[in-house]
């Protein structure tokens, strides 16, 4: 049984972004989209950052807190599961997350995006929490037919219509 990473979030987090479950990539180094070839942080640093590379070089642990300065946090769908690789299709007995206590962790949270179809097949789960709930596009590197052109424009109108960017 594979273990999840704790949430990144805190009492602004505004956007909660929810994938599935860590690849082996981000378990091997205990962090978030931690596949190079993984557009998520080339794209929230593209929409949010003034000098998007001078966030990309910051550590992982500042990359994180900056990310929370923005309003947006991090989260699975579920906290543990039987999986060989890192595909989504491979998880097997899988434990969903406990988001009965995420409003108290998170009292300015707008909206939850689910970062893939794995993620948003629990909509339901997280649309209880009484905020928008939006699909986004993967940005797994495995989501090869949304070029990061279309994966970027697609986050940005999530983003702009949740007011987290103009």
């Amino acid at each position: 049984m594979l273990t999840g990473l704790p949430p990144v979030v805190s009492p602004a987090t505004r956007l909660l972004v929810l994938g599935s479950f860590p690849g082996a990539a981000s378990l091997a180094a205990q962090q978030y989209y931690a596949h190079p070839r993984n557009h998520f942080w080339p794209i929230v640093t593209t929409l949010l950052a003034k000098d998007a590379a001078a966030v990309l070089a910051l550590g992982y642990a500042d990359r994180c807190n900056w990310l929370l300065q923005q309003g947006l946090g991090l989260w699975d769908v579920y906290a543990a599961c039987e999986r060989q690789g890192s595909l989504d299709s491979a998880i097997r007995d899988a434990q969903t997350n406990d988001f009965g206590t995420l409003r108290q962790h998170c009292p300015a949270l707008r909206v939850i995006a689910h970062n893939g179809g794995e993620s948003y097949r629990h909509a339901q789960h997280t649309a209880a929490l009484g905020v928008p709930v939006v699909k986004l596009p993967s940005t797994s590197p495995a989501n090869a037919s949304w070029s990061f052109d279309r994966k970027l424009a697609a986050w940005r109108a999530v983003l702009v219509a949740h007011e987290l960017i103009a």
